[in-house]
């Protein structure tokens, strides 16, 4: 069956265990089209081609467009949630400071978890015959809670269906933006008050052991020793605000001639310490948090994107929801840890 023929319906998005585009792939794969015109582009993108639906650039088509059949008004909730989603990914750096993704059909989630003792860090010799060090790793006691995070879509369809797409677009992808805000925010909460398993991070206090220096002043000696605290871990990321980051740049080892060149070259940020630098306003002023993405932080994520597709099918755009549900744990004990300045 071939993509200009295929009957679209709402019950591709009732498909358990499936996205609306899986069940468009499994109905036309994409593989047929391989040394063809269409390679590379995938089912979604083929259906909008066959109603002549151009989502980008000037030459966009109006809204209303996906209402000149039954059939392409199908398409129309997938196209809201792969462009919001494409909100999402634009400036993301959840995917800098998470270990690792796990996609789940519930909205509980029970993780797993390592907290090795001091014994358990130390290199040690296996004599022949001898017992071999052993690492423990447990179910945790409580469950992740996964929050539903989103907007509200609200307008009518007389109000956009003569917009053009690439307007619409923008608005759309401004409310995946907003989405991955608070679930940047809810990572950084559990980063520092854990998931509920009694695992909340460590915090430093600048002037206060084993932290030298005066509270309110930041220099070197201070990220040194904070960098330290880690150990076996390394501190890979560091997350504060944009006053914080202020502060950091202005300590003269972070003004070396060639972290300046790299960050007028490259648009990046580097530490002397080698750690990422991250800015985001979902750390609170006066706090830098340094955490080992490799094993700090683990995404729990209830499918994708959701949006209402029956209203939004029916035109009924006021008050359509658009969410994406989402939670975070913590994988090691010392991955993380907030100094506060």
């Amino acid at each position: 069956m071939g993509y200009d023929n295929l009957k679209l319906e709402k019950g591709m998005y009732r498909q358990t265990g499936m996205s609306f585009t899986q069940v468009l792939e499994s109905l036309d794969p994409s593989e047929n089209y391989r040394g063809t015109a269409l390679e590379g582009t995938d089912a979604f993108q083929r259906q909008l081609k066959r109603f002549g639906i151009r989502a980008k650039g000037a030459g966009s088509s109006p809204v209303e467009k996906f209402f000149s059949t039954m059939d392409s008004a199908v398409l129309f909730p997938e196209y809201i949630a792969r462009t919001v989603r494409q909100g999402m990914e634009e400036n993301d750096i959840l995917p800098a400071i998470t270990a690792t993704t796990t996609v789940i059909d519930a909205m509980d989630y029970r993780s797993i978890y390592s907290v090795p003792t001091d014994a358990d860090k130390a290199l040690q010799d296996v004599a022949e015959g001898g017992a071999i060090p052993e690492t423990e790793v447990k179910s945790k006691e409580h469950l992740i809670t996964l929050k539903k995070r989103g907007r509200m879509l609200v307008a009518s369809y007389e109000a956009l269906r003569f917009q053009k797409l690439d307007l619409f677009g923008v608005m759309l992808r401004q409310i995946g933006a907003h989405i991955q805000k608070q679930q940047l925010s809810d990572a950084i909460k559990v980063i520092l008050s854990g998931d509920g398993n009694s695992n909340a991070g460590s915090q430093y206090i600048v002037g206060t052991a084993p932290i030298s220096g005066t509270a309110g002043i930041l220099g070197y000696d201070q990220l040194v020793e904070f960098w330290g605290t880690f150990d076996p871990f390394t501190m890979d990321t560091i997350l504060c605000s944009t006053k914080t980051m202020t502060k950091l740049l202005k300590v003269p080892e972070l003004q070396n001639p060639l972290t300046g060149l790299n960050f007028q070259g490259t648009g990046k940020l580097t530490s002397p310490l080698g750690a990422k630098l991250l800015r985001t306003g979902a750390v609170i002023n006066n706090m830098i948090i340094g955490l080992d993405s490799r094993y700090a932080l683990e995404q729990v994520r209830a499918g994708d994107v959701l949006v209402e597709y029956d209203k939004l099918i029916d035109r009924q755009l006021e008050r359509a929801a658009i969410t994406s549900i989402s939670g975070f744990g913590k994988i090691c004990d010392g991955a993380s840890a907030a100094l506060n300045i």
